[in-house]
């Protein structure tokens, strides 16, 4: 709860007495939103307020274990399935909350309590929608930032920035430029000739949505749910087991800042089996989607399965996978080149859709930052987040570990490979990979290839000309999510947007190809990456509503004969 004596937000809650809300829908409607600015992101210095109320979360947060139970109705459910206890990645013996598996029946009353609760969600007001989104904004913004930060850190094993700039900087910004987004939406309106009032309305898609979100961004998993309630839509929202912690945090603020019970109701555990009852039923409209492109593509599946008996074609909006690239032209200059390397590849261990995991530098450039990149990655401090002084912190659970220290073991045996820096792991205290350069001669390495989604960078010293870089990595990678070019000469900076022009949906140039900001570059892929509907974009929010034409004619005619129709 916030100080004494601070208010818990700036804004009212929302009426939800029925005569009280057609009253203030009278008032509000047309109302307007100002531009938004995103939202200041704090450095927490030694000695600092900021720092100090965030270690106190902290500590508060580790204390002792929390449940972690379902939100149905607005009501806690704590389920029947098997449980699970959530750890922290970086402490084995950190025990953070437990949570339960969602069964069918859990999965089938969460969409019943959608289903009704959209018979009158459906019909409110933006502005009464708004007010929901900008109250939760304030209130993260404020009272509720520590502890959705720490419950970042300790849950996801994110440094103090990383945690930041996602579950406070980006979830805010989320939740208020698409209301500002929303507004926009609205005011593009047909053009009405004399005697007829033209209209279009958004109207929210008919039926409930499924948000299935990942461990690895807390404003995702705040985001995924709540843009299509923000357009009118109910959801069924199944956040990853190892994300819990935060997930939980979130639907307690957003029911305190007075969303009403069943618009979004949260299921926890595995959604395998789980979710079917939900994926089958005659109402799923959309599936809101960010993970593995295995997941995905089986959801498309499994809908594509199902497509004669719903009541109308579901919305997919998906994100995936990534084998992301940064590229280097030969004019690069060396120190950006090392940031955008260092920061891109290993901030938050490499578990960022975005995150850097093969390089193609040329050589002469190559034999000039071999030693500096080796260096700095060596020096890169790594332990438990609420040590502030880490940069990295663990990988996210033991499936992720084994997946990366066999792929480094293989990398020791593999003679095209060689391991320049790195190349360990530590599963004693945590889940802990060192973050990692490998350089190969083969342009084709299947670890140029295939995502690892950890820290571990594989770099391609090129001796050929620009022109064959660029084909070189637009045709290496099934994904097309992100990527970066380095250069100082204008004309290399033109020739490689044109060339990879479809190899990422998010194209970064002389800047690592992480970090996107909402409202400035907003973010999403094509190709195996997903169906590029932009989070953070007006693009995103018309994939949850379903126009309708209006046509008022004030004076009907009265005669059907046309004049053309009368004799000579």
């Amino acid at each position: 709860p916030p100080p004494a004596g601070q208010s818990r937000a700036r804004l009212p809650p929302p009426p939800k007495h029925p005569a009280i809300k057609r009253q203030v829908a009278q008032s509000w409607v047309m109302a307007n939103v100002g531009v938004p600015v995103n939202e200041p992101v704090r450095t927490y210095p030694p000695g600092s307020a900021e720092r100090l109320r965030l270690q106190h979360a902290l500590a508060e947060m580790q204390a002792s274990p929390r449940a972690l139970p379902m939100h149905i109705d607005g009501l806690p459910v704590e389920g029947s399935g098997a449980g699970f206890t959530v750890r922290a990645p970086h402490r084995h013996a950190q025990e953070l909350g437990q949570l339960h598996q969602a069964t069918v029946a859990d999965v089938e009353s969460a969409v019943d309590a959608a289903l009704r609760a959209g018979r009158d969600w459906s019909h409110t007001t933006l502005e009464e929608r708004a007010a929901v989104f900008l109250r939760a904004a304030e209130l993260l913004s404020g009272p509720w930032r520590d502890r959705v930060n720490a419950a970042t850190i300790l849950g996801q094993s994110k440094s103090v920035h990383q945690a930041e700039i996602d579950a406070a900087c980006e979830l805010i910004d989320f939740w208020r430029f698409n209301v500002h987004y929303a507004f926009r939406l609205r005011e593009d309106q047909p053009i009405s000739p004399t005697g007829v009032w033209n209209r279009t309305e958004l109207r929210p898609l008919e039926g409930f949505v499924v948000a299935i979100t990942p461990f690895n961004f807390t404003s995702i998993a705040g985001n995924l749910p709540t843009a299509p309630a923000l357009m009118g839509n109910v959801v069924v929202w199944k956040p990853s087991v190892t994300s819990m912690l935060a997930a939980s945090t979130i639907i307690e603020l957003l029911e305190e800042a007075g969303l009403p019970p069943g618009v979004i109701n949260m299921v926890t555990g595995h959604g395998a089996g789980a979710l079917d009852a939900a994926i089958s039923h005659p109402g799923l409209a959309g599936i809101h989607f960010t993970g593995s492109t295995d997941t995905f593509r089986g959801l498309w599946r499994q809908v594509a399965s199902n497509l004669g008996t719903y009541r109308t074609y579901p919305r997919l909006v998906g994100e995936t996978g990534g084998k992301d690239f940064v590229l280097a032209h030969e004019s690069a200059s060396p120190e950006a080149l090392l940031v955008g390397l260092l920061r891109g590849a290993f901030e938050y261990q490499g578990q960022k859709c975005s995150a850097a995991s093969r390089a193609y530098v040329p050589r002469h450039l190559w034999e000039e930052l071999r030693g500096p990149l080796a260096r700095e990655t060596e020096a890169i401090p790594m332990g438990d987040p609420s040590d502030f002084s880490n940069f990295m912190g663990a990988v996210i659970d033991e499936r992720a570990f084994r997946k990366h220290e066999a792929a480094l073991k293989a990398a020791a045996q593999d003679p095209a490979l060689e391991i320049v820096a790195g190349g360990t792991c530590d599963a004693s205290t945590g889940w802990f990979v060192r973050p990692t350069i490998i350089a190969t001669e083969d342009p084709h390495h299947e670890l140029l290839e295939r995502e690892l989604f950890g820290p571990i960078l594989t770099v391609h010293p090129y001796d050929g000309d620009w022109e064959t870089a660029l084909r070189l990595v637009d045709e290496t990678s099934p994904y097309g999510l992100t990527g970066a070019i380095f250069a100082t000469e204008r004309r290399a900076i033109d020739t490689g947007m044109r060339a990879l022009r479809h190899a990422a949906g998010n194209f970064y140039v002389n800047d690592k190809p992480t970090g996107a900001v909402v409202g400035q570059q907003p973010f999403g892929g094509a190709r195996q990456s997903g169906t590029n509907d932009k989070a953070g974009s007006a693009l995103n929010l018309l994939r949850w509503v379903s126009a309708r034409s209006l046509k008022e004619t004030f004076v009907p005619a009265t005669l059907w004969r046309y004049p053309h129709m009368e004799p000579d």
